[in-house]
């Protein structure tokens, strides 16, 4: 007897509490785009009229696809408890191309437009070249360990999201604590909020109530809250088309950065829809990397300038007990938002440390997630794969001048947040493979480590040959070692021949 199907609604009460966490993540990146922009002397035609509507159609198909798949999946399963992915611009992919794209294009060119052009060719190519890697998503998940994964993936979690919302929450440490008492006993505790309104959108309206009522919040933010409001269509163009032109006559060293970073963005996303399938639901991670991809290139279509993927804050979701509906609100509101001019006026009238703590929520459950769908065995690679965005944290923050800044504290800091995502996966899954005595899989991986500090995927500022020689001697001396205990393993597991016996005597 077939079983009955169960309802998968459009939309239910935790989805509120999802959206607002999923909407908060990329409006801060939306924030930091145009305020970075404009600072670079970006005019507000390109940054609020191509670059942030661009950013949002890609946001929006994404999140509707993804919205999509998940009640596919609830079908499949005959499950109602089904998360959609979450969509958006992923924070360290934003800054490489802020710094290392846009900003390079605009020095080179002196001219905003053409920079701008260039950049969307950049994004474009960034979407095809991840469409691409699609095609080996699923090898590459079977192969890398969880614990690695995820670990990279509790790295980001960490720093990005749950430590850098909490400096955002100390900000306003009267609001924000609070604040960030109220998530912890509604989405960790799971405390029903007074006459049951979502947790979120109720710490929400008690941090920016309280922020206006004792004067941390003043009134001109609702003046700047009023300053780029218009009309801005979301309308397809041909800039990705010219900035391709551009881009292999005169900027082809710009594609040294393209490269990397859209590696690392698919890699990004085969770790977010893992740590999903950790905690309940699985995805295709080739089907997620072909729909990332082409959602950047349809971003690009539209004028954006950021690649986009599967998000980290997706089991913060889960966690949430959040369906499809938060989804498909995100991408309906950023749209709406994005064509009225209404991000920058959100962002202006709600305080950052009002909304901070529930992405310290976010970061929590990923962090947690790392270990809890992992062995206890395994908890010394995810924490080891946690390491490297330390440094990759202090980089993105200082920049160019990252190496200058820390100089005094190691001349390591820099090297290690280069390419921080593979050095954390091969770290880890080396470390894996050795707790299991797998030594010549902990080999292969220091090989891979060694060809990827060669080419300069990891462990440098570009793409060149032997790019990061003293890396590649390292990976490749780990190697040998690993090899070598390879050999002592199988020599002492290898059969002994039986002693001779001693001849017969008469």
């Amino acid at each position: 007897m077939a079983a009955t199907p169960v309802h998968y609604p459009w939309y239910k009460k935790e989805d509120t509490d999802a959206f607002f966490a999923l909407f908060q993540n990329n409006i801060a990146n939306f924030v930091i785009i145009a305020i970075t922009m404009l600072g670079m002397g970006f005019p507000s035609s390109i940054v609020f009229g191509q670059v942030l509507p661009g950013a949002a159609v890609a946001v929006m198909v994404g999140n509707f696809y993804y919205a999509w798949t998940a009640a596919r999946l609830a079908r499949k399963e005959n499950r109602a408890d089904v998360t959609a992915l979450s969509y958006g611009i992923s924070t360290p992919v934003m800054f490489v191309f802020l710094f290392g794209v846009l900003l390079p294009a605009k020095q080179l060119t002196g001219d905003a437009e053409l920079a701008w052009k260039v950049a969307v060719a950049a994004c474009f190519i960034s979407g095809a070249i991840e469409a691409m890697v699609s095609l080996v998503g699923r090898w590459v998940q079977y192969h890398l360990p969880r614990a690695a994964m995820l670990g990279a993936v509790a790295g980001v979690a960490l720093t990005f999201i749950a430590g850098e919302m909490l400096f955002k929450t100390l900000e306003m440490p009267i609001i924000g604590l609070l604040v960030l008492a109220i998530i912890i006993i509604g989405l960790v505790a799971r405390v029903s909020m007074p006459f049951r309104i979502p947790t979120s959108l109720f710490a929400i309206v008690i941090g920016t109530a309280m922020a206006y009522l004792i004067g941390d919040a003043g009134g001109e933010r609702f003046s700047d809250a009023f300053t780029h409001l218009g009309f801005y269509p979301l309308l397809p163009n041909l800039a990705w088309l010219e900035g391709l032109g551009l881009l292999f006559t005169g900027m082809l060293a710009v594609l040294t950065v393209v490269l990397p970073i859209t590696l690392y963005n698919a890699i990004e996303t085969m770790n977010n829809v893992e740590a999903m399938e950790a905690a309940g639901d699985k995805y295709d991670v080739r089907e997620c990397q072909a729909v990332d991809g082409a959602g950047t290139m349809i971003g690009a279509m539209f004028g954006g300038v950021f690649p986009t993927t599967v998000y980290i804050a997706t089991v913060g979701a889960k966690w949430m007990g959040a369906g499809r509906g938060y989804s498909i609100l995100n991408g309906a509101v950023y749209a709406v938002a994005t064509m009225f001019g209404l991000i920058a006026a959100l962002a202006a009238i709600i305080p950052v440390s009002v909304v901070a703590p529930i992405l310290v929520f976010v970061g929590m459950s990923m962090i947690a997630t790392a270990f809890q769908s992992n062995d206890t065995r395994y908890y010394p690679a995810v924490a080891l794969a946690m390491l490297p965005y330390f440094a990759n944290y202090v980089m993105t923050r200082f920049n160019r001048g990252a190496g200058e800044v820390v100089a005094d504290i190691s001349g390591g800091i820099v090297a290690m947040g280069q390419g921080a995502m593979f050095m954390a996966i091969f770290i880890g899954a080396m470390t894996v493979s050795v707790i299991d005595h797998q030594f010549r899989r902990a080999a292969v991986f220091a090989a891979i480590a060694a060809g990827f500090s060669f080419v300069g995927l990891m462990h440098a500022p570009e793409l060149a040959f032997n790019a990061a020689s003293d890396f590649t001697l390292g990976y490749l001396g780990m190697g040998v070692l690993f090899l070598y205990f390879a050999w002592q393993q199988e020599r002492l597991a290898a059969p002994r021949p039986a002693p001779t016996p001693p001849p017969a005597t008469d």
